[in-house]
């Protein structure tokens, strides 16, 4: 792809939910896929991601899955990927929209996460939401946000 006013290579935008980025972060199962896709491309989501990232890494840390050292990394490098990323606020108006799906029942800050994308989306068309959630990435198809399906994913994340 090629912006022709500009003659260079359009960047593609993809929306990363919070089990996609903790993925990532973890290197879990699909980690190096999701790595490869991302890389070069508009990271877009919702300031959540943040929140919701740093709570499950404390988690974690406390059930012992993370030494005090991974625990520290790790932290360290969501701060330096909120640089990286085009974060959303959660706002009145994304809290008061009555987009739902239309069959699936998002939680509360999943829905957030879909609402964002769809903004996102409005403003200039995303090439994927990704999510490792398949509850959430039926609810963004129902959505109408462009996503793929994936051989290894967990039903319920761990978030």
């Amino acid at each position: 792809m090629s912006d022709a006013r500009e003659g260079r290579p359009l960047k593609r935008r993809l929306y990363v939910d919070t089990s996609a980025y903790l993925c990532m972060l973890l290197a879990e199962e699909g980690s190096q896929r999701l790595s490869n896709e991302t890389d070069g491309a508009e990271l877009l989501s919702s300031v959540l991601l943040i929140l919701e990232a740093k709570r499950n890494l404390t988690r974690l840390a406390r059930e012992g899955a993370l030494n005090p050292e991974q625990y520290r990394t790790c932290i360290d490098r969501v701060e330096q990927d909120v640089s990286l990323l085009v974060l959303r606020d959660l706002t009145l108006d994304l809290c008061r929209s009555n987009i739902l799906p239309a069959v699936s029942t998002p939680r509360s800050l999943d829905l957030a996460h879909l609402r964002t994308a769809l903004w996102f989306h409005a403003a200039e068309p995303i090439d994927r939401f990704i999510t490792m959630d398949t509850s959430q990435e039926q609810a963004a198809k129902e959505l109408g946000l462009p996503v793929q399906e994936h051989p290894v994913r967990n039903a319920e994340p761990s978030i």
